[in-house]
């Protein structure tokens, strides 16, 4: 009551009760009214922030920082505890605001102080998005976070680059909940969105640090064989969503090799290609490559006879139809150099176990896919078809087989997804498949079974139905269903059971047009000769469906070659 109206007026002020609380050494009470004039700022956060806000949100976090540093050693526990927690929300306050400002190259100095789980989910959350920004902007935050943290690191307690990495990978495989059409008409093409972000995840490995900080050169070469890994992984999955016969590109893979292309000249100068993870990798990525690069060119030549098919044949040009012939020779000289291998067969599969055969283990194939009509529509599923489903499943092998490897299938909705399937298959290990040599180089029992949906050739659904892969994982599991390591075999085995004989029945396809334009049927001759011999072991890849689909190929084959032995007899005679 002493006290002049102005002055207890001018204590109200913000200015004035720092300075009282700094004068008085009341040190957690500070804090605790920073925060509580801070976090009325974030509640209002869709309000248009003032100045005077942002200057607040500044200002308490140097505050906090230079607590953190003039009182180290002198803090007792309970206002250390308090430093920690009230400081770091409003530091992560602080770097949000230089984020949302677009200040990237200043966030890592803020958010190198905060505790390891905050520090990583707030890169986490700031480089998904900035995910679809311009390079300049994502190098800016890479820099950012580079700089100022520890590529990785033996303290549990500090956050380092390498796992803010991982977390970001691991997340952008995660199924996330998508905002649909009422019709669920666009659930195909979010789902080929959502495969191009998934791809566009790994330019974050593929930018190089600057070469003032320790060990540039080591970091780099980790970042490029962790974007080797991952990428192969990526490859898996679009492979199995890239088998309609249609001429537009898929554009997942075509953007994974794009950003990949330019850091992966300089892999001799990053990396040794001795160590044998590297080198595996390298070669999977090479076989991938290859694929991919012939799937573009079957498309192109499939683009070129959709479009000449809707001319008359007297309206074509000599230039479109030799464009035609073009494509189609491109798609088998590509063709025959994946398939035709002698050192190693493409994506080889034939890997060793980790596990002896006197131990109990199980293998685990789990997949997240969303079931696709014959249209390429998406069939939303429920209780019924997931039952249907996993009847359908265990009906792809004989009792016999499912009793001996205690096959277990569980077919679910999504949680996340309510377009999506989750399918989780579980067998016993046995010689071949899990124990010794897998020499069979198909994945084995899981793989086999899983092909079937992928195909869409499951007897006890659906006619056409498929499943399209979102999410694909394979992996060793003890008796209770605990990780022991990943069993990459099955799904590259399961990615040749696909991909191997559609590049055939694809090729075939070739042949005959070429025949049809004149050229001689020596390919499709080869191709026959493949698919039956027992070296190439391509046989057992193929589905029922598909061999019947390749007779019928075979059959036109002969009918070409028939006729143009008789167009020939009069010349001869």
């Amino acid at each position: 009551d002493l006290v002049h109206e102005t002055v207890s007026r001018a204590c109200r002020e913000q200015h004035r009760q720092i300075e009282m609380n700094l004068m008085s050494g009341n040190l957690a009470h500070l804090l605790d009214l920073l925060w509580s004039w801070l976090s009325s700022i974030e509640e209002g956060q869709n309000v248009l922030r003032s100045r005077d806000d942002s200057d607040m949100i500044r200002f308490g976090a140097h505050i906090v920082l230079v607590l953190r540093y003039l009182l180290s050693n002198e803090m007792e526990d309970e206002f250390e505890e308090k430093l920690v927690t009230v400081g770091d929300l409003i530091i992560n306050m602080y770097v949000r605001y230089l984020f949302s400002e677009g200040q990237e190259e200043l966030v890592g100095v803020y958010a190198s102080q905060l505790e390891r789980d905050v520090c990583i989910d707030l890169f986490v959350d700031m480089m998904e998005l900035r995910l679809n920004s311009s390079l300049h902007t994502m190098y800016k935050l890479f820099l950012s976070a580079v700089e100022y943290l520890p590529f990785s690191s033996g303290d549990v307690s500090k956050a380092c680059f390498e796992e803010i990495i991982e977390r970001v990978l691991s997340r952008s495989r995660e199924i996330k909940p998508h905002q649909y059409n009422e019709d669920f008409s666009d659930v195909a093409e979010q789902h080929h969105l959502q495969a191009l972000q998934k791809a566009m995840i790994i330019q974050w490995l593929c930018f190089t640090p600057p070469s003032s900080i320790p060990d540039f050169e080591m970091i780099t070469g980790k970042l490029l064989i962790r974007a080797l890994i991952h990428s192969n992984t990526l490859f898996r999955e679009f492979s199995l969503i890239s088998m309609r016969r249609v001429p537009e590109l898929p554009v997942g893979p075509h953007k994974l090799l794009a950003i990949l292309a330019e850091p992966l000249k300089q892999k001799e100068n990053l990396f040794s290609l001795e160590d044998q993870e590297v080198s595996d990798n390298l070669e999977e990525f090479e076989d991938w490559h290859e694929y991919y690069s012939l799937d573009a060119t079957y498309r192109g030549w499939l683009r070129c006879e959709m479009e000449n098919s809707s001319v008359p044949p007297e309206m074509l040009s000599a230039e479109e139809k030799d464009q035609a012939v073009a494509a189609a020779t491109q798609t088998l000289e590509l063709a025959f150099l994946l398939l035709e291998r002698e050192e190693r067969p493409w994506l080889n599969a034939v890997e060793t176990s980790p596990f002896e055969s006197s131990e109990l283990v199980f293998l685990e194939l789990h997949a997240t896919a969303i079931l696709c009509l014959p249209s390429g529509e998406c069939m939303t599923p429920d209780a019924t078809s997931c039952t249907a489903l996993t009847s359908a499943l265990y009906s792809t092998i004989s009792e016999e087989d499912v009793l001996h490897r205690q096959l277990k299938v569980e077919v679910k909705v999504s949680s996340k997804d309510p377009c999506c399937i989750e399918v989780a298959l579980r067998c016993l290990a046995t010689e071949g498949d899990g124990f010794g040599l897998h020499e069979a180089n198909d994945g084995g029992l899981l793989a086999a079974i899983m092909a079937a949906g992928f195909k869409g050739e499951l007897n006890r659904f659906q006619p056409g139905v498929s499943m399209e892969i979102s999410r694909l994982d394979a992996w060793y599991s003890d008796c209770h269903g605990s990780v022991e390591s990943t069993a990459a075999y099955i799904i590259r085995g399961l990615c040749r059971r696909c991909c191997l004989p559609e590049t055939i029945l694809r090729s075939m396809q070739a042949s005959i047009s070429l025949s049809e334009a004149g050229d001689s049927l020596d390919r499709c001759d080869k191709l026959i000769e493949l698919v039956a011999s027992s070296d190439s072991g391509m046989m057992h890849l193929f589905s029922q469906q598909q061999l019947q689909e390749f007779l019928i190929f075979e059959r036109e084959c002969f009918i070409c070659k028939m006729e143009l032995e008789e167009e020939q007899r009069p010349a001869d005679g």
